[in-house]
């Protein structure tokens, strides 16, 4: 068994993929629109909202991580609410880079510090409305 993300978006899909494979080093491992699938004979009536170019479906890897997309109808897709994709990384360096990419056009939460736990620690939501941690660990002390 495996658990995956699987995230959506109102219309924006291919511009989110396309904004972390550039800032992120994302890949992306196959993407479909929704006019693609007319072509292997699937019904081609939209939903309410949907373009023919939107994503159908989408398998992007980051890191060891994989994580599937797709467009959905504009008024049923929200902003992720109490979930977060959290993105480890090794040093301040890169977690401030992190920080500044995903915060711009965004909405933080918690602004990049210093915490008990970690050298740096965030909690934002992109411009795509895709919630994100940024942590940059310290080393735990073994329980006593």
């Amino acid at each position: 068994m495996n658990l995956n993300t699987y995230l959506n978006f109102p219309g924006t899909c291919a511009q989110a993929l396309d904004f972390y494979t550039q800032h992120l080093g994302a890949t992306i491992l196959a993407k479909g629109t929704f006019a693609q699938m007319a072509v292997h004979g699937a019904p081609t009536n939209l939903p309410p909202g949907l373009k023919p170019e939107d994503i159908l479906h989408a398998r992007i890897q980051i890191g060891d991580t994989f994580v599937m997309a797709s467009d959905g109808p504009p008024e049923r897709v929200q902003p992720m609410r109490s979930a977060y994709l959290t993105l480890s990384v090794d040093s301040n360096e890169e977690a401030e880079r992190i920080y500044n990419v995903l915060s711009d056009g965004g909405e933080v939460f918690m602004p990049l510090a210093e915490h008990f736990f970690a050298h740096r620690f965030a909690q934002l939501r992109d411009r795509f409305g895709i919630n994100w941690i940024i942590l940059h660990e310290k080393p735990l002390a073994p329980p006593k």
